[in-house]
């Protein structure tokens, strides 16, 4: 069994993506600043899986030594503070991250995108942990699906990375969670584009006044139509 660290996880899309690991037979750690605090998003989740015994609550630092992969989700403000606590305990190890750079972390707009030196929020993240293995993933999915226990996920989870070992190994745990397709984008600098789908998506919710709208990738398991000779 994979021990996952959701660090940060605390948040709605960290409690979310935590809670759907669980469910899903995986080993989880919450982690946060606090250990106390990382204990009451593990309670939130017992609640809503009673019986539950694969969660468990550490300090960020703690919960980033102990796991095999782990998964970044605290807002941008946070990003650098929060990377830099688990930098000894990330080495060597897949980091998927959700942070999403937008307008809404300085009191803008979650429909606008905020442009980074590093190109985008995961190469960021890459830049202040450079022996861990970053993958961008589960930017576009939003946590209101992620909270629909028992209900399969009808969205694809864009990822792209450096390193295709770690790809390979957190894609079919990504995929435990029901409905869910991982696809694989390419290497870590099309994160900026993963990552602008987010606003686009947060708008079409706004607009639609709904919290289910997400992103399916179609057409690419079909053969070719036409002889390209």
């Amino acid at each position: 069994m994979t021990t996952i660290g959701v660090i940060g996880g605390t948040g709605g899309q960290g409690l979310g993506i935590a809670t759907r690991f669980v469910e899903a037979g995986e080993d989880v750690i919450i982690g946060s600043r606090t250990v106390e605090k990382a204990q009451a998003a593990v309670d939130k989740v017992k609640e809503l899986l009673p019986g539950a015994r694969n969660i468990r609550a550490m300090a960020n630092p703690d919960a980033a030594k102990a796991a095999d992969v782990l998964v970044l989700t605290v807002p941008l403000a946070a990003q650098k503070d929060t990377l830099l606590s688990i930098k000894e305990g990330a080495a060597g190890k897949p980091l998927m991250d959700a942070t999403g750079p937008l307008e809404s972390c300085i009191g803008g707009s979650a429909t606008k995108y905020i442009d980074l030196p590093e190109g985008s929020a995961a190469e960021r993240s890459q830049s202040i942990l450079p022996d861990a293995k970053v993958i961008c993933a589960f930017n576009n999915i939003s946590q209101t699906w992620f909270m629909q226990l028992g209900e399969p996920i009808d969205c694809d989870c864009l990822i792209c990375g450096n390193d295709q070992a770690a790809k390979d190994l957190v894609a079919p745990l990504i995929e435990k969670i029901p409905g869910v397709k991982v696809i694989d984008c390419g290497k870590l600098e099309r994160a900026c584009i993963i990552e602008k789908i987010t606003p686009l998506l947060i708008g079409l919710n706004i607009k639609n006044k709904c919290q289910f709208g997400g992103i399916r990738i179609t057409g690419l398991d079909r053969i070719k139509a036409c002889d390209t000779k």
